[in-house]
């Protein structure tokens, strides 16, 4: 009797724990603040029952109940989920081969709040792999932002797709005639395009120039590919314009992504 009861007590402390712990992960995912330490331990906590429970879920077959026809749809599904998984994993494998003057780590995408989708997603690797805040975050296809906060297990990457004033990328755009700087400055959702203003009006850009990080502020290294200029509009006093810079990266579909450490010496 006495090791039921105990059982029981140490299961509703586990789900305490864990309940707790999503919150303090949700609730972080929706903030731009540094986590506190008490913070940082739940949402290592949550990280790991995350990886512990993702794998199973990949896998759910329909319901017993449910008929034939909804099952092969949602196989089919699962499939196509699965393939997506796989080439980007592929992806990140290749790239790591063009990386040779950079230490890099690997990490697998493993929450991302719906109501910020386009701000953060949380990744499964942090300080005890040798993560840092403001290491750049990239995929096979370009830049995709940096990291704001990092707890033991766990870092979080602020999105270059995050409309915040402080989410400035300095980059550099290869014209015609020649390169000029510019601020990446923020993200139309409609049209799924980056945006880049101040660039100055007697600079001819064109649709198909080439967009990348310029290396200036030392944030993020020179030449990370960014995407190509889509739409140019001149601001009402012929002073500046503002470029659409559309990205091969699918910000809706992130599953795995490097980080740049450093630079090898």
């Amino acid at each position: 009797m006495y090791r039921k009861s105990k059982k029981r007590r140490k299961i509703i402390i586990i789900i305490v724990v864990i309940i707790i712990a999503f919150f303090v992960l949700f609730y972080s995912l929706s903030s731009n603040r540094k986590l506190t330490v008490v913070e940082s331990f739940f949402k290592d906590a949550a990280t790991i029952v995350m990886k512990g429970v993702m794998l199973p879920f990949t896998s759910l077959n329909a319901d017993k109940d449910t008929d034939l026809t909804e099952s092969y749809v949602i196989q089919k599904n699962l499939n196509v989920h699965l393939e997506e998984e796989i080439e980007q994993l592929r992806d990140t494998l290749d790239l790591n081969q063009t990386l040779t003057g950079y230490d890099v780590v690997n990490a697998t995408v493993i929450t991302r709040n719906r109501s910020y989708w386009y701000q953060t997603l949380t990744i499964d690797k942090g300080s005890k792999d040798g993560l840092k805040k403001n290491m750049v975050a990239i995929t096979k296809d370009g830049l995709i932002g940096k990291i704001q906060n990092v707890t033991n297990y766990s870092s979080e990457i602020k999105l270059i797709t995050a409309n915040d004033v402080n989410n400035k990328v300095s980059v550099s755009i290869a014209t015609t005639t020649g390169e000029t700087t510019a601020i990446l400055s923020g993200y139309d959702k409609e049209n799924n395009l980056v945006l880049i203003s101040g660039v100055d009006s007697r600079v001819d850009i064109n649709k198909g120039d080439v967009v990348t990080t310029s290396g200036l502020g030392g944030m993020f290294p020179r030449g990370i590919y960014i995407g190509e200029v889509e739409q140019v509009t001149n601001d009402k006093y012929g002073l500046s314009k503002t470029l659409g810079v559309k990205t091969t990266q699918n910000f809706n579909n992130i599953h795995y992504v490097t980080v740049l450490k450093e630079e090898k010496q």
